[in-house]
Formats: structure tokens, C-alpha cells, sequence
């Protein structure tokens, strides 16, 4: 190997383990929060319509699994998202006056989510039938979010 090439890969290494490290510990911008937070609200909802798609058989299930999969990644996204304990957006203060509560109901829908994505993948028709017990979103949005 060249002494270039070692070079390169040292560099690439040391921004592989730096990087990551010098962004952690960036102060973040408290629009820069609620806009990701948002983002990830709106990517999971996109995600329940398309699974109210596949429940009112609309359209296939074949894919049911990878939208669960999706789900049950954003879900666990969604509760790391909120722990910089940002208020603003559509979030009620409660989220942080409430977090053990929030933040269960957060972990138990990303636990759910997962569980639903594993019984699609065997039986589709089973994790169909669950689906409206597994996307209890509603329950946490009259809790913690604010009406539109």
C-alpha cells in the first residue's frame, strides 16, 4: 500500500470517529429541532397512510413489512428527537412536564411497531389485523400535541 493511501485511510478514520463526536456536542438550534422533529412526525404519518392503504386493501400488502420496519425506525427516531426538550411546534409543554409518560408511550409504540413489522413478515394477515391497536396514535396527539 502506498504511503498515500495510508494516509487517506488514517484521515478517513480519524473523520469516521471525530466527526461524528464534534456534532454531538454542537449546541442545536432550536429550529433546527422542532423542523426535525416535524419532519419525523410527518414522515411517520405519511407511513400510517399508506398502512390505512394496505388495511382498507387499497392497494397490496406486499410491502406491509418495510413500512413497518419504517415505522417502528421512526418511532424510535421520534422519542430521541424530542430529548433535547425543545418546546415549539406542534408539541404541548406537557411532552416535558409529562416526559416518563411521553416517553413510554413513545418506547411502547416503537416496541409495537417492531413487533408488528416481525409478524408481517409471516403473517401479514395477523399484523393487519392488530394494525389499529398498533397505530394508537391518537391517544398520545390528544395528550401531547397541539389541535391543528
Amino acid at each position: 500500500m502506498s504511503k498515500a493511501s495510508s494516509l487517506i485511510g488514517v484521515a478517513a478514520l480519524c473523520a469516521a470517529v471525530l466527526l461524528p463526536a464534534a456534532q454531538a456536542e454542537a449546541p442545536a438550534n432550536s429550529k433546527d429541532v422542532i423542523e426535525y422533529r416535524q419532519r419525523i412526525m410527518k414522515s411517520m404519518n405519511a407511513q400510517a397512510a399508506i398502512m390505512g392503504q394496505i388495511v382498507s386493501y387499497a392497494i397490496p400488502n406486499d410491502n406491509l413489512p418495510a413500512h413497518l420496519d419504517t415505522m417502528a425506525l421512526l418511532a424510535a427516531t421520534a422519542l430521541k428527537s424530542y430529548e433535547p426538550k425543545v418546546q415549539g411546534g406542534g408539541s404541548k409543554p406537557e411532552v416535558w412536564s409529562s416526559w416518563p409518560d411521553f416517553s413510554a408511550r413513545m418506547r411502547d409504540f416503537a416496541a409495537n411497531t417492531a413487533k408488528a413489522a416481525e409478524l408481517s413478515k409471516t403473517d401479514p394477515e395477523a399484523a393487519l389485523a392488530n394494525m389499529l391497536d398498533v397505530l394508537d396514535c391518537k391517544s398520545c396527539h390528544d395528550t401531547y400535541r397541539t389541535e391543528k
